[in-house]
């Protein structure tokens, strides 16, 4: 039976509205399940019956977790696929995947790197595809970010947040977010880390403030929120040249001190302690990496809610 459904391949696909509409849905319903069972489904259940395919081609904990805890609140199932363990890992095309996969389950998650391979996977699904992390971005990991700072007590429009470290996919998500929701980024970078040039115009045609600087000091300064990333993603190479370039924009106790007193601090996980971030920071009170890891299983659920035209 056909349903009105929508993919997930970036935050402009869904746009502000719907971003404000998911982060609301993901308060309510985490204030909904305090002090019940983790495996327990939310009384209403708006996805019986659903089943959502996880498919990874990269490693993960948060994100294969959250989906499939996501999942099972709403009342859905889940299975998982491993491209080392399926025919993808053999050969068998994108294309090919999303259109048997779409006769067998409701939804589809892919983990890849390539973002071409979660396009084509939209192209030929006829159900929802939902990105869980490409080389290019990492929109569901910011709807959870996003939904921490609220839940801190910060307003988004206007917001100074700071990145520190690798120009990547988180930080193009970051970027994206700042243009729809309206607030500010500052990028600090070593040179030749940057991130790509379309998602900072992408956020300054949206209204956001973007400074890039090579200055960790100058991005800190009265920022409200500090996020950081490691340094050397999955299968990357020169790792040491890369680690040694980083080094000057490692979030520490003096470089929080420049920011507001009431700042936040964020990483998405895994987080290399000592390196991006030092183990005071990490285990401060300013620190909220777990709630923001926590997060990740509402904020889900808000998308694949928006997904299966639920929500918004």
């Amino acid at each position: 039976m056909a349903f009105e459904f929508r993919h997930f391949l970036d935050l402009g696909d869904a746009g502000p509205d719907a971003i404000a509409a998911m982060i609301a849905d993901a308060i309510d319903r985490k204030e909904a399940r305090i002090d019940l069972p983790k495996g327990r489904a939310d009384a209403d259940q708006p996805l019986a019956g659903r089943v959502l395919a996880l498919v990874f081609e990269k490693n993960s904990t948060r994100t294969r977790v959250s989906f499939d805890i996501a999942m099972r609140q709403l009342g859905g199932t889940v299975l998982i696929l491993e491209a080392g363990s399926s025919q993808l890992g053999r050969g068998e095309t994108i294309a090919d995947t999303a259109r048997v996969l779409s006769r067998m389950v409701d939804a589809i998650m892919l983990r890849t790197d390539d973002h071409a391979k979660i396009e084509e996977m939209a192209r030929h699904a006829s159900v929802p595809v939902i990105n869980g992390l490409t080389d290019r971005s990492h929109p569901c990991q910011i709807v959870a970010d996003l939904l921490t700072v609220i839940e801190h007590g910060k307003s988004l429009p206007g917001l100074e947040l700071a990145w520190f470290g690798d120009g990547n996919n988180v930080l193009h998500s970051v970027l994206e977010a700042a243009g729809l929701m309206k607030f500010n980024v500052r990028v600090a970078t070593p040179a030749g880390f940057e991130p790509s040039p379309e998602f900072v115009d992408m956020a300054r045609a949206g209204g956001a403030t973007v400074t890039l600087t090579n200055s960790a000091n100058e991005a800190a300064t009265g920022a409200d929120v500090l996020v950081t990333d490691t340094w050397i993603s999955m299968g990357q190479a020169d790792a040491d040249e890369k680690r040694r370039a980083m080094e000057p924009f490692q979030v520490n106790e003096d470089l929080m001190a420049l920011a507001k007193p009431d700042a936040l601090f964020l990483h998405c996980l895994p987080a290399h302690v000592g390196e991006e971030v030092s183990e005071s920071v990490f285990e401060s009170d300013q620190s909220v990496v777990f709630d923001e890891a926590e997060n990740r299983i509402h904020a889900q659920k808000s998308v694949l809610l928006w997904c299966f035209d639920r929500l918004g």
